[in-house]
């Protein structure tokens, strides 16, 4: 409420309360989230005391305009008090929007004054009361359209017109909904901030994404591979059906402390290293790893990704190798420890001598964030509009709230993926300072009721404002126990959930698609003979692979826009806990996909679920038709249960389309 308390009469005739407005994060310290094209819904709760009719309207602009919309806000079906307004989020970046509210001066005395007349008594004076206002309102009307009051004013004024002309003219609606254009704002409240919407291009709600090794794409076993070599599998991402290419860093690996194969503490002089062990006398973190090309080469990578419909994802990693050149350039932005040395990564009793994490409570702080900031933007201007942050969890949250807006405001296509496999309020807190998405715990969720339990967390809570989950069956660190022990049916269940159960989804390959099980130890969750630590040569043509399946997933994804989004996810009775049952639809009910899962790798699993008909504009008794994305065959059937039966040796997915 922006009013001077000295200001006295003002105050005292302020009446209406605007008691919430949402979406709001935190009080309006952070911003809720949107896509491009979206229509944004804002509600209001507001208070007026006594009997007099409100005005709401809505206020937004982006960030960029220099002047507000004003949209009237409307009586919402959740009852009184609760008022709703929508806008279209037109362009990428950031929106502000407000709500203000004011008597309603000219729709409560229409309302007296017709309620009066009906029962048949003097609305002489009510029709004076009429003149006032409506003079009043001539002033705050476009002079295009005064024209219409003025006819009005004449009415009233005219002696010769009946009372009851005077009245039924004075109520017509066209009266109230141009002045409603119009408030009267003098004794206006407004809500007491402004909010913020943060609107990114579809990307952000809607992609799969690969992840591969350019130092793996040799086609000659043990030889180091180059852009030019992974230029070569880019049409075959493609054919897959992926939109986005990651890859991770592809900086100056260091030398000293390099880790050897499965992490061993003692590599070998052929051993490549980790690539998050970034920094060496070649470069640091603006630099391209000498073995993979240059920097000419990796643009011509990005070439021929866009020409593929692909986008490149790069790796950041906001920590140094001993033989990074910050090391010795700036020791002040690394913790030392009472013996002189640099502090290194530890997660015990886990040691990563190979890593030396930036001292962010370093009293250089500012240098240092500028720097990590220039790192994001040097390849921004190379290029690149995606970035997967490794750990971010291990930073300050108001170093990446700082960074991600200073980037996203000069370049609002820019997105962001948070790596952070931690705590939920982390995760969460995180999403709100700026990541455009985030990992999540859908590899260790496994039963149809903790598939249930974390959707409905993610779509149908706050956390749906914020948090756009990225769903992954495995990464280069994570080979779940399912995956080891359920052989190719876990690896064909877990991807067409991923990419069914989240609009945004990515696998690490080509280990996924061929299937590759075997952990590095026995009830551990890392790979053996990992490739973070050393070369592979990959058979893309191989039998087992299982590519074709993950093609069609992709093709069902991108021809079925119930699949775009979350926020529809239903789920369905299943009488068999080992089958999972799900469906997403458009708003207008033209799209409707329905997915069916067997989550017992084993065995065959049989089982009847039931369909809402009516949440899908189906009546009960009329047919429908079920169309098998998978196998490519349509039914005709009626009523809401349906019986299924699932091999996981033939295929344990099944996925339909559902039509009148």
């Amino acid at each position: 409420m922006k009013r001077n308390i000295k200001d006295k009469p003002l105050l005292g005739g302020l009446r209406p309360v605007i008691d919430s407005v949402k979406p709001e994060i935190n009080s309006g310290r952070y911003p809720v989230k949107r896509i491009l094209g979206d229509l944004v819904r804002i509600e209001a709760t507001v208070v007026l005391d006594g009997h007099d009719f409100l005005s709401c309207d809505l206020l937004y602009k982006h960030r960029k305009s220099k002047s507000w919309t004003r949209i009237p806000m409307v009586p919402a079906k959740q009852g009184k008090d609760c008022w709703e307004a929508f806008f279209k989020a037109g362009l990428i970046g950031e929106y502000l929007y407000t709500v203000e509210a004011s008597l309603d001066r000219f729709g409560t005395w229409r309302s007296e004054l017709e309620k009066k007349y009906l029962a048949k008594q003097d609305v002489s004076v009510e029709l004076q009361e009429g003149e006032i206002l409506l003079r009043e309102a001539l002033k705050r009307i476009a002079p295009r359209e005064r024209s219409v009051i003025k006819n009005l004013l004449g009415t009233l004024a005219d002696r010769r017109v009946p009372v009851s002309k005077k009245v039924r003219t004075a109520i017509k609606p066209e009266f109230l909904k141009l002045i409603a254009r119009y408030p009267d704002t003098a004794r206006s409240v407004r809500y007491g901030r402004e909010l913020r919407i943060t609107v990114d291009r579809e990307a952000a709600a809607f992609s799969a994404w690969y992840e591969f090794f350019p130092r793996s794409s040799s086609k000659k076993p043990g030889v180091h591979g180059t852009f030019k070599d992974a230029e070569g599998l880019l049409p075959y991402v493609a054919e897959l059906g992926f939109d986005v290419v990651y890859l991770p860093p592809i900086h100056p690996i260091g030398f000293a402390f390099r880790k050897g194969k499965n992490n061993s503490l003692e590599p070998s002089p052929e051993d490549p290293g980790s690539p998050w062990g970034i920094g060496a006398s070649s470069g640091g973190h603006k630099a391209i790893h000498p073995e993979l090309g240059t920097m000419q080469d990796f643009s011509r990578f990005l070439r021929r990704a866009e020409s593929l419909g692909l986008e490149v994802a790069l790796d950041i990693a906001f920590q140094c190798s001993p033989d990074h050149p910050y090391v010795k350039s700036h020791p002040e932005w690394f913790r030392q420890r009472p013996d002189g040395t640099i502090q290194y990564a530890e997660n015990p009793p886990k040691k990563y001598q190979d890593i030396y994490p930036f001292y962010f409570e370093t009293e250089q702080w500012p240098e240092l964030w500028d720097e990590l900031k220039d790192i994001v933007l040097f390849w921004v201007r190379q290029g690149v509009k995606i970035f997967r942050v490794d750990n971010p969890h291990t930073k300050p949250v108001l170093f990446w709230e700082w960074l991600i807006r200073e980037v996203k405001t000069a370049h609002p296509e820019v997105l962001f993926l948070s790596e952070a496999f931690t705590r939920p309020s982390m995760m969460y807190l995180l999403a709100k300072a700026g990541f455009t998405q985030s990992y999540t715990y859908f590899t260790w969720r496994n039963t149809p009721a903790e598939f249930k339990k974390y959707l409905e967390e993610l779509t149908q809570t706050e956390v749906a404002e914020y948090y756009k989950p990225n769903f992954w069956p495995n990464t280069p660190d994570i080979l779940p126990i399912h995956l080891q022990t359920g052989g190719r049916p876990a690896f064909l269940a877990r991807v067409a959930l991923a990419s069914t159960l989240s609009s945004t989804y990515g696998i690490y390959g080509p280990a996924y698609e061929h299937c590759i099980a075997d952990p590095y130890k026995e009830g551990g969750e890392e790979y053996a003979d990992a490739e973070k630590y050393e070369i592979k040569t990959w058979d893309l043509n191989a039998k087992h692979s299982i590519r074709d399946f993950i093609s069609k997933l992709n093709r069902i994804r991108k021809k079925n826009p119930a699949l775009r989004r979350n926020q529809s996810i239903r789920f369905h009775p299943v009488d068999n806990d080992k089958i999972v049952c799900f469906s997403k639809q458009t708003p207008d009910l033209s799209n409707i996909v329905l997915v069916v899962v067997n989550l017992d790798f084993a065995k065959t699993q049989s089982g009847t679920f039931e369909l809402p008909l009516s949440h899908f504009g189906i009546d009960s008794n009329e047919a429908y038709v079920m169309t098998d994305l998978l196998a490519r065959f349509s039914t005709d059937i009626k009523g809401p249960r349906r019986r299924i039966r699932l091999n996981p040796a033939i295929n344990p997915v099944a996925i339909f389309r559902i039509e009148k």
